[in-house]
């Protein structure tokens, strides 16, 4: 049933809506979300939807976590920072797209819940720090894409600093009306900017975003 489900999620809401990169399809349709959200939200793990999980946080709708990923245009060999570890769902499918994925997660429980869940899964390339992710994580910098999922009042300058020539950032920007999924791709010392569009995430909370 979950299999069924995982490939109608990929075709109906990823594939359909403009997710074209067939590694991220390959992923999304592997990982189990299932196993990333409480034991009474199973049945919907395939909505089309962020679900809540601990510490008034959220597990990102699939289309949002696609649409990332595609952003990041990931060829496999890079390390990849990301910021909100959450459940770890997010981590998993960029774990089978990468060689490595350094995931930093201010709350504790979280990062040690997504480490259980990660681990019974066996996955071994994700690297699980806890602390204030807009800070980064300088001492494995630089990174060739890094992943933030929680909205910034603009660009964290640690991120930037962190980012590898040629990488890139994504990350959503506060609005007026709305966050605003944004890639940030660096060249030498230019930084040039798109927006994906629209979208709704928890605040980041730390020194380089928004106060608690």
């Amino acid at each position: 049933m979950t299999e069924r489900a995982r490939a109608r999620m990929v075709e109906r809401q990823l594939r359909a809506r403009g997710i074209e990169d067939e590694r991220v399809l390959a992923a999304m349709a592997a990982v189990p979300r299932e196993e990333f959200v409480a034991e009474d939200l199973r049945d919907r793990a395939y909505a089309d939807s962020a679900l809540p999980i601990a510490e008034e946080q959220t597990i990102s709708q699939p289309w949002i976590v696609a649409a990332i990923c595609q952003a990041l245009e990931l060829a496999g060999s890079e390390l990849v920072l990301e910021i909100g570890t959450g459940s770890g769902y997010s981590a998993a499918v960029l774990s089978r797209m990468v060689d490595h994925v350094v995931s930093v997660e201010r709350h504790k429980t979280l990062s040690h819940r997504a480490g259980e869940v990660l681990r019974s899964l066996w996955v071994t390339n994700v690297e699980l720090v806890v602390g204030d992710g807009s800070l980064g994580v300088a001492a494995r910098a630089p990174y060739d894409a890094i992943a933030c999922h929680a909205t910034a009042p603009a660009p964290p300058p640690p991120l930037l600093e962190q980012l590898a020539d040629g990488g890139r950032l994504v990350l959503p920007i506060a609005g007026e009306q709305a966050d605003i999924l944004t890639v940030i791709c660096r060249s030498g010392d230019r930084l040039e900017r798109r927006e994906i569009g629209p979208c709704r995430f928890v605040p980041l909370i730390g020194e380089e975003g928004f106060s608690s």
